[in-house]
């Protein structure tokens, strides 16, 4: 078994490089007033819980995890952004 690999790259957005002025100004401005700076590089969310997803994993044959049969989000558990 294997996982997808990223190889294709799309267009870069009109205001990426916006973006990342806007972020270093806000860091030199908490450095400067000697607060710390914490840095999250985040793509998606997923769901907290059993839910399906489009990963796989060896199971026994036969006995396949088990999991919600609908995708709403535990209120109690919520969503998380997955660390690679």
């Amino acid at each position: 078994m294997q996982g997808n690999q990223k190889t294709k790259e799309g267009a870069s957005h009109p205001d990426r490089d916006a973006q990342f002025k806007y972020i270093n100004d806000r860091v030199q401005s908490f450095q400067q007033r000697e607060q710390p700076v914490v840095s999250v590089d985040t793509k998606k969310k997923e769901l907290v819980g059993d839910f399906k997803n489009s990963g796989k994993e060896w199971q026994p044959k036969g006995e396949p995890e088990p999991v919600g049969v609908y995708d709403f989000i535990d209120k109690e558990l919520g969503k998380v952004n997955p660390c690679q």
